[in-house]
């Protein structure tokens, strides 16, 4: 169950756009170790354990990869540990991939949170009035990507019933592809031509022509908004003074343990753990009256 989901709109924006852009525009590895934390376990309170193993192998090799690809091509650093080609490779070098693969890594799972929990409805309902064109563009957008994604996966299951995937051959297999890539290119332009009659049937961009929404601002959302405008200015303020600065060169910085600095920490674990918590105690209290049925 999606608890965390069910917030308003406004709220699930304006918390996905804070987390994103503390995480990308920091290099602390405490706030890329946090964002990764609150990122992996919302997800993985969404996904299946299949799906968990699926993410797991395509975002660790690609932490593996920015973590040992960096050192090879950035020789900044004070501490050489080895020569490659004549070539320094740094501690501090090393040490930044991985905290970049980190980064990157997180703002990739939120990125995902985002896509499941933000559904069109709900960036229609924020930005339907104020840029309608571009906003339903991308709503559609959104939304074809999976339904091609299901598509394609029934018409290679339709193709392997007719015995066209028996063969072993590259070529077979490419143009058995190519038949595929056709099939969905002529399904997605009448699905397209049957959405854009829909819609002007239903008189969407006529002058008077309401919009209709279920969502509304309660008292939850306005707590959980204060929430997440007090972590962020809490941590953006201490960020600007200084608090929690961090560098990799040219040497690496002593980790500020400061009262200022363990604070901002803190503000932006509360922000980042936020919605794992929210998702652990509906859960928890979801079962605990589910037993007492």
């Amino acid at each position: 169950m999606r608890f965390f989901g069910r917030f308003h709109p406004l709220v699930l924006m304006s918390y996905f756009a804070a987390i994103l852009l503390l995480a990308m525009f920091s290099v602390n590895p405490v706030i890329a170790a946090l964002a990764l934390l609150g990122g992996g376990l919302l997800l993985g309170t969404m996904s299946t354990k299949r799906q968990l193993l699926s993410d797991l192998g395509f975002y660790l090799p690609m932490f593996l990869l920015i973590s040992i690809t960096n050192p090879l091509f950035s020789h900044n650093g004070e501490t050489p540990l080895f020569f490659m080609n004549g070539n320094p490779v740094t501690l501090e070098a090393i040490l930044y991939g991985v905290c970049l693969g980190a980064m990157l890594v997180a703002v990739m799972l939120w990125c995902k949170c985002y896509n499941r929990i933000m559904t069109g409805d709900k960036f229609m309902y924020l930005f339907g009035k104020l840029i309608p064109q571009l906003s339903l563009v991308l709503s559609m957008a959104l939304r074809f990507v999976p339904m091609l994604k299901r598509q394609a996966k029934k018409v290679e299951q339709s193709q392997q019933v007719m015995g066209l995937y028996v063969s072993d051959s590259r070529f077979d297999r490419i143009r058995y592809k190519l038949a595929v890539m056709s099939s969905l290119v002529g399904w997605s332009l009448e699905n397209a031509v049957e959405v854009s009659r829909s819609m002007r049937s239903r008189g969407y961009g006529l002058p008077g022509h309401s919009h209709y929404s279920n969502f509304r601002f309660s008292k939850p959302d306005g707590a959980a908004l204060a929430v997440i405008l007090i972590c962020v200015g809490c941590y953006f303020g201490l960020t600007v003074s200084g608090a929690g600065a961090f560098f990799f060169y040219p040497a690496i910085s002593p980790l500020d343990g400061s009262a200022p600095a363990v604070f901002s920490y803190c503000a932006f674990g509360v922000l980042s753990l936020m919605p794992f918590v929210i998702e652990l105690e509906e859960n928890l209290r979801w079962n605990y009256f589910k037993s007492k049925i």
